[in-house]
């Protein structure tokens, strides 16, 4: 009896698995993720702290982009030399004015938003150094990180930020897109 079931686990466990199909196709990335769930004491940090970290680049596509702390961040990263390249919603652009002025006076930076339509640019996400992705609901804002209830994910994995750096590069390449400040 045990030999007719050590088989039946062997057969089982043995045979071939029909392919997947369809989105969830594609192989699993390992990653190590980070959760954060606003508001919560200290998620308004943590934006400032990946981009402070960011040695090359970073490409950021933000929806709101409003953080004091987090448009500083960007302005210190980008005297350091880091890329910047920031792609931002036509529809959001008037609640950013101020900010996305002194950045795109900045060094190093480049920013784009999307021609102002029906169809928002609604990303809140950007890569450090081509490893780290930051993504979830919490938009670059105060109120998107220290008041609403959101989420915020920090994903370490080259493969998933390469995921993204290919959505990335087909907005930031629209030929409708429009350039902010001279650079």
């Amino acid at each position: 009896m045990r030999l007719m079931l050590a088989a039946a686990v062997a057969a089982v466990a043995l045979a071939p698995k029909p392919p997947a199909s369809g989105l969830l196709a594609t192989e699993p990335s390992v990653a190590g993720v980070r959760a954060y769930y606003a508001p919560t004491a200290g998620v308004g940090g943590i934006d400032p702290r990946l981009i402070d970290a960011a040695l090359s680049s970073i490409d950021m596509a933000a929806y709101v982009l409003t953080d004091r702390p987090i448009v500083e961040a960007l302005g210190r990263a980008a005297m350091r030399g880091v890329r910047l390249r920031i792609y931002l919603d036509g529809e959001q652009m008037s609640r950013a004015h101020e900010s996305v002025a002194r950045l795109a006076a900045t060094p190093n930076v480049e920013l784009r938003s999307k021609r102002r339509s029906l169809d928002a640019m609604h990303l809140k996400s950007f890569v450090v150094d081509r490893r780290v992705l930051r993504s979830g609901s919490a938009n670059f804002s105060v109120s998107g990180e220290d008041y609403q209830d959101n989420d915020l994910l920090v994903i370490d994995s080259p493969e998933l930020a390469a995921r993204f750096e290919e959505n990335f590069e087909r907005m930031w390449t629209r030929a409708d897109n429009q350039r902010i400040g001279v650079r």
